[in-house]
Formats: C-alpha cells, structure tokens, sequence
C-alpha cells in the first residue's frame, strides 16, 4: 500500500476511532485515525484534535504547526487559539501562551478556561523572574550620571567577555547537575532516568540495532533528553524554592483548616451533649436515649486526633444511655452501659470517670434489690470522693442499702458518717436525710426516745429552714 493511501472508511469514523481512542489514552492510535481523516478533508477541528495527540505524546513542534494551521481560516476559532495557547505554555513560552490565553478570553469571555489559562501562565511568570512587589528600590547618595554610566558600560563589557568564556567552556564540558534538584524536579521519573543513564554505560547494547534500524543509544538519549527537557521546564514553571514556599503554605493551610475543623467538631459535640442532657431531664429518655447512641457511632468512627478526649466522650455518653435507661426500667442494659463506662475508665485510666461509673453502678444494684453489691460498689468509691457533699451522699446511700438487709447498728453508723460529712460542708439537705436515716436506725432497734429526740432536733431546723416537704417526711 503506498504511503499516502488512506484506508478504507469516512472522515466521520475516522474523527470518532479517533476521539474515542484519545480518551482511552491511546494518542498514537488517535493520532494515526487523526492522520487518516486529514487525508480525505481538511477541518479546523481535526486539527485541533491532531495537535492534542501530538503534545500528549510530546512532539511539541507538530502541535504547534497544527495549532497554527487550525487558525488559517478563522483567527477567532476558540479551540485553535486555546490549544496554541496550551502548547505554547506546555514549550516554556510562557510570555506568548499568555497572549492568545489573553486573545481568547477578549473573544470569547464565556469561556472560563481562557481565564484559568491566564491565572497559570501570570503564576508561572512571577515564579520564574519574581513579583515586581518583591524588588525594592532605594536611592541613598547622589546620583553622578556621568561617571556611573561609565562604570556601566566598562562592567558590561567585561560580563559580555565572561559570558563568552563561560558559553565556550559549557559547550566542552557538561554542567554539573544536582541529584537532589533533579529528584525533586523530576519525582517518580527520577528512577526512569537514572536507569536509562545506567543502560548508556552497556557499550553492546548501545550498539545494537532494533527492528526498524533505530539504535538503541538514540532511543536511549531521547529519553533522558526528553526527561531533561521536562526537568527545565518544571524548573521554570515551579522554581524549587517557590515549591518549598508553596509546600509551607499548604502545610500552613492545613493546620489551620484541621484546627477550624477540630472547633467546629468540639461546639457540634458540646451541643449535642446538652440536648441529651435535657431531654433526660425533660423526661424524653427514648429520645435522649436515642440522641446519645447516635452520637456515640460518631465518635467511635472518628479518629483519635479529630477528637482529643474521645474516650472521655465515650465513657459519658455510655453513663447518659445507662441512666437513661435506668429510668426506662430497662435495668439490665442500663447496668450494661454502666459497666462499659467502667471498664473504658480503667482501661484509660480516667479516674473521675470510673467514680462516676462505680456510682452509676451502684444505684442500679439498688434498684433492682441487689443491696449488698450496691454497698461494694459505693465503698469502693468512697476514696475517690472529691467533696463532703458527695461522701454525705454515698454514707447515706450505703446505710441505706444496711437498713433494708435489716443491718441496723451498721446502717446507724453510716447515718453518723453521713451527718458528720453534710456538717462539714454545710449541706442542710443531707444533714436531714442522715438524721432521718439514724431515726429510723434507732427505731428498728428498738431505741425510739433517741430516734424521737433526733427526728424532733431535725422538725426544728426544717421548719426554721422553711422546708415544707422535709417537715412532712420527719413527722411521717
């Protein structure tokens, strides 16, 4: 078949196997159905689509020409001047790129990638030469124009002679290049061109001849001269110190988004546990219940440094579940939540959290009749009371539960502690509840003139107090 036959088919098929092998990535396929449709017509379009293929397989000079053929006929066609563009950008032209990125944009302001071509070519420019906001002149003596004009010519006389020396000297010898810049310039193909400089030192095998009679060291010295003409032209478009700027910004960028995040996460958090919270104090404990459980999937899924004190949350949400569903009657998966709480707390050594738990827990032994559990549990806690409010209330609670085991003298003794401790800090409230916890003592001892005297003292201080409810449990 002769070189300029086309193969059978029509400029439509031919465009489609093209575009459709372009988008699989297959450009020298494309390229060669690309090829086949010029043949039979000429058409702007399949122009632009040939020089696509061309800079995708990096022939920049045949895109350009096809660029450039593409806007013979119509100066304002807006896929021509856009790829001349793109090509002119992707060869180092930065300066000319930004003039048909500009022309476009001034002929076709609809088109929004005329505008983002613009803002990349401005950002490749100043990170080539520098912002003219970073130049700062400064004029501090006199200016003698005469003598200095002077100074100037003679030093570029001399410079234009060491640049003469310096281009003949680096047309001999080969610069030396810096492995580090080149692997941060040239990233994962770093390796490629390592290996290829490696294949250059086999002298056999750059010797040998393929196939089509292409030696292998020119195959060879293309790629590292492609790879090296990549590694200037990143240079240019990203200098080393405007990515390691760039890198500290988008380091700086992250911290700070992380940071909003991590606030924004904690008020989310802070706002949800209040609804839990006043739902069970409004009564709505399915709905708490509920709220906490949901809550709770969340956290879990959250990684530790999202939330800092994820276990802490945890553990609280499992005590608002456990005395949620304490209220519910629901005693044995509200014992459950509890225990989770604890061992979460010990595992964690979170020792506010485990009081709570112990305290928690003890209450539903309580409730369910489990007395002497529920004097273990509290006994237990009673070192890690923080308050004599709180040690009032444990007393109580422990005399309590050795009053219903029918443990009188025991269940006095608490009432004395419990006393002693609401004395100390002041608790008019649980100074009642103990005295009225030893009057009853003292009655199923028998010894009901010290039980009398004690609930009368107590009468007293109520109605002193102005407490109505107290005074009616005293007199019952």
């Amino acid at each position: 078949m002769a070189a300029d036959a086309v193969p059978a088919g029509t400029f439509p098929s031919f465009v489609a196997e093209g575009t459709r092998l372009g988008r699989r990535g297959e450009h020298g396929k494309a390229l060669a159905c690309f090829n086949n449709a010029l043949k039979l017509r000429g058409d702007k379009h399949c122009l632009v689509a040939r020089s696509e293929c061309h800079l995708k397989l990096g022939d920049t000079e045949n895109a350009l020409k096809d660029a450039e053929a593409s806007l013979q006929s119509d100066k304002t066609f807006s896929k021509g001047l856009y790829q001349k563009a793109e090509t002119l950008y992707t060869m180092g032209d930065f300066e000319f790129a930004l003039v048909f990125y500009h022309r476009g944009h001034r002929l076709h302001p609809e088109l929004e990638k005329f505008r983002l071509g613009i803002q990349k070519c401005e950002e490749a420019i100043v990170n080539c030469v520098g912002s003219p906001s970073s130049v700062k002149l400064e004029l501090k003596e006199d200016l003698c124009f005469v003598s200095r004009q002077a100074e100037s010519r003679k030093a570029n006389e001399k410079l234009q002679i060491r640049l003469t020396k310096d281009q003949k000297w680096t047309k001999k010898q080969k610069p030396v290049r810096n492995p580090r810049t080149e692997r941060q310039l040239l990233g994962e193909f770093y390796a490629d061109k390592v290996y290829l400089e490696k294949l250059l030192k086999d002298k056999e095998l750059m010797e040998s001849t393929m196939k089509e009679g292409i030696k292998v060291r020119d195959l060879v010295l293309s790629g590292i001269s492609y790879l090296e003409s990549r590694s200037r032209f990143w240079q240019q478009l990203q200098p080393l110190y405007a990515r390691r700027r760039e890198h500290k910004l988008r380091q700086q960028r992250w911290a700070r988004d992380k940071e909003q995040q991590r606030a924004e996460l904690g008020r989310y958090i802070v706002r949800t546990m209040e609804d839990i919270d006043t739902l069970l104090a409004e009564g709505c404990l399915e709905e708490s219940c509920k709220k906490a459980e949901h809550l709770l999937t969340k956290i879990q899924g959250w990684p530790d440094e999202k939330v800092p004190n994820k276990m802490e949350l945890i553990g609280n949400l499992h005590s608002r579940m456990g005395n949620a569903r304490l209220e519910m009657g629901q005693m044995e998966a509200a014992l459950q939540s509890h225990r989770a709480h604890l061992e979460l707390a010990r595992h964690h050594n979170l020792p506010d959290a485990v009081s709570r738990a112990l305290g928690d827990m003890g209450r539903v032994y309580a409730r369910t009749g489990k007395f002497q559990k529920a004097i273990d549990t509290w006994e237990e806690k009673v070192p890690m009371a923080k308050c004599s409010s709180e040690k009032a209330w444990l007393f109580h609670e422990i005399g309590q539960c050795y009053l219903l085991l029918n443990e009188a003298e025991t269940a006095q003794s608490y009432g004395e502690e419990s006393l002693q401790a609401a004395g100390e800090a002041g608790d008019d409230e649980w100074q009642l509840h103990a005295t009225v916890l030893m009057a009853r003592a003292q009655a199923k001892r028998k010894d009901f003139w010290a039980a009398i005297t004690s609930l009368e003292k107590e009468l007293a201080k109520a109605q002193h107090l102005q407490k109505g409810a107290a005074q009616e449990v005293i007199v019952a």
